[in-house]
């Protein structure tokens, strides 16, 4: 309705203004004839029409030019409005840079946004131009000058460059006939954000204080705008980012076949992955909202007491449980609890991670009674017994053959099942002695054990020496057994005789059924020291002595006495042997 009465007034002026210019036209033409007759106008009549119509010519200058400002004025709001209604910053940018053209009528324009990680200066929007050309010569007084806004945070107008002193010496301003160049800064909170440049090179004067005034509170309007965009946008994109994390940290959850299982200070369950589902036999859905003591009561009675210690004292505890639970019944696990904290390391709640040992318990148990009938080693080392296929490998290992005590010793009345009990009494001392020298036990020969040191399975640089303590602990853990049963032997019953050498060692049998094993003249010379030996002797070989030489010499209490040649049996030549004699009466 307003520009329909201003449309309506500028019209009206200019009628009457045309009608008294013609009339006073008439005037003057009637003029020149009363003259001829003698007769006069009233003087000033002609000059007053004229005084009139220059009144009507500048009223109506003044409502055309109060018109386009309220044009853009309204202009101005509406587009601020428009602006202020979006946090797309491109399509606030681009409406900006349009208001901006259409507010100062320049021929071209630009909005640069300084970087807020860098602070560089960054093309953004433009019209007229293009971004490849901001590098170009013609640009060198644009670019000084939208330095200049962004360094002093104020505004540039120059109403004709050509003369304006400030850029007195620019080769672009009379190359490129630049004349108005208008340039404020877009200010936030007291921050330089960017710049809006408009210029134009076809009429001087074209932007005044009007249109500074104008482009500066516009520019005010899309600051704000523009930063209510770039924080929208920057939200968006850390939500996208957490969004993603939070998928990808779901994702591992998911893959985990631990389980995850994490509280609230209130204790109330925040996350319980697809592993702990599986593992405790818990549906997820029975626990979303639920307390800990009653979503999974059988773990938190597993880790109650240890709850107050993760959250107080800032520690992780782990926990190994056998609940019964409802849908598995008894299982063995691994509960490991720690302190679940916020960015700003303040305790929150718990994480507890859940692993299920349930049957590597089992194996262990199965593996732990194979270790009875088989050397520890071999069952540790399955896979690289199996590998060494069917034959053998010569390797420089000690062998130990022990007698724990002589079948005719035992008392003819035992039953066949006291025997026996009474015979791994013995036996279980030899096993346990060469087992603590990192022995293998290769085989059992009723109450003779067959030791081996050095092997692929049990590889040691002091192999001999290995072998002698084992022999020596055997004297002294016999003795302790003799106490304990309450016997007393005039002699030792054990007899033990230990060999260094070559000797070939692998599986051997077929291939259904193997057995790791050596064979050899180093193995069937320990074998016949054993048995040349009489009760309570340790008899070693020369090779074995030779390399234990310095070690044997620095035992306390022991005698190492030399047995001179003896022909073994099996052996065409003789073979020197010690004996060692530790006095255990005395230690």
């Amino acid at each position: 309705m307003v520009s329909d009465n201003f449309v309506f007034t500028e019209e009206k002026i200019q009628r009457m203004s045309a009608a008294v210019s013609e009339a006073a036209q008439q005037l003057r033409a009637q003029s020149n004839i009363l003259r001829q007759r003698g007769m006069n106008l009233p003087p000033g009549t002609v000059e007053g029409l004229e005084s009139i119509h220059i009144a009507l010519e500048n009223i109506g200058a003044r409502v055309a030019e109060q018109y386009n400002e309220l044009t853009r004025l309204r202009a101005l709001s509406e587009t601020a409005s428009l602006i202020n209604s979006s946090l797309d910053l491109d399509e606030v940018l681009n409406s900006a840079m349009d208001t901006v053209l259409q507010l100062t009528r320049a021929e071209r324009g630009y909005i640069m946004l300084r970087n807020p990680e860098t602070g560089a200066l960054q093309f953004r929007v433009a019209r007229g131009i293009e971004q490849k050309d901001m590098d170009s010569d013609q640009f060198v007084v644009s670019r000084t000058i939208v330095q200049r806004v962004a360094e002093t945070g104020e505004a540039i107008l120059t109403t004709n460059a050509q003369d304006d002193d400030r850029f007195a010496g620019q080769k672009s301003i009379v190359g490129y006939n630049l004349r108005s160049i208008l340039c404020v800064p877009l200010i936030w909170k007291e921050q330089v954000l960017g710049v809006v440049y408009a210029d134009n090179s076809i009429m001087a004067g074209l932007f005044g204080n009007k249109e500074l005034m104008l482009l500066t509170a516009f520019a005010s309007q899309a600051a704000i705008a523009i930063e209510n965009a770039r924080l929208f946008e920057q939200a968006r994109l850390a939500l996208e980012e957490i969004t993603g994390i939070k998928i990808l940290l779901d994702n591992i959850l998911a893959s985990l076949a631990s389980g995850v299982i994490t509280t609230d200070a209130q204790d109330m369950i925040t996350t319980y992955n697809l592993g702990a589902e599986h593992i405790l036999g818990i549906p997820r859905s029975a626990t979303e909202g639920q307390f800990f003591n009653q979503a999974v009561p059988e773990i938190y009675t597993a880790v109650q007491e240890a709850l107050p210690r993760v959250r107080a004292q800032d520690e992780a505890i782990i926990i190994e449980a056998d609940p019964v639970l409802p849908n598995r019944q008894k299982v063995n696990l691994n509960l490991r609890l720690s302190p679940l904290k916020d960015a700003g390391h303040t305790t929150q709640g718990v994480a507890l991670v859940v692993d299920d040992l349930t049957e590597i318990k089992k194996r262990d148990a199965m593996l732990n009674v194979v270790r009875k009938y088989l050397p520890p080693a071999m069952v540790d080392n399955i896979r690289s017994i199996d590998q060494l296929g069917l034959g053998g490998e010569r390797r420089y290992i000690t062998a130990l053959f022990v007698e724990v005590r002589p079948f005719n010793t035992f008392s003819h009345d035992l039953k066949a099942g006291e025997l026996m009990e009474l015979l791994n009494l013995y036996l279980t001392v030899g096993t346990e002695a060469v087992h603590r020298r990192s022995g293998l036990i290769d085989k059992y020969m009723g109450s003779e054990i067959m030791g081996l040191f050095n092997t692929q399975l049990n590889p040691s640089d002091q192999h001999a020496w290995d072998a002698v303590q084992a022999a020596l602990d055997m004297t002294v853990n016999f003795q302790m057994l003799y106490q304990q049963m309450d016997e007393k032997p005039t002699v030792p019953y054990y007899r033990i005789g230990i060999n260094t050498g070559i000797a070939t060692l692998g599986n051997v049998g077929g291939t259904n059924r193997r057995e790791f094993s050596a064979i050899g003249d180093t193995i069937n010379l320990a074998k016949r020291l054993q048995e040349s030996a009489v009760r309570g002797e340790i008899i070693i070989s020369q090779e074995t002595f030779d390399v234990c030489r310095e070690r044997l010499a620095n035992v306390p209490l022991l005698e190492v006495i030399p047995r001179g040649a003896i022909q073994v049996k099996g052996r065409l030549q003789e073979t020197n042997v010690y004996q060692l004699l530790l006095n255990t009466s005395s230690s």
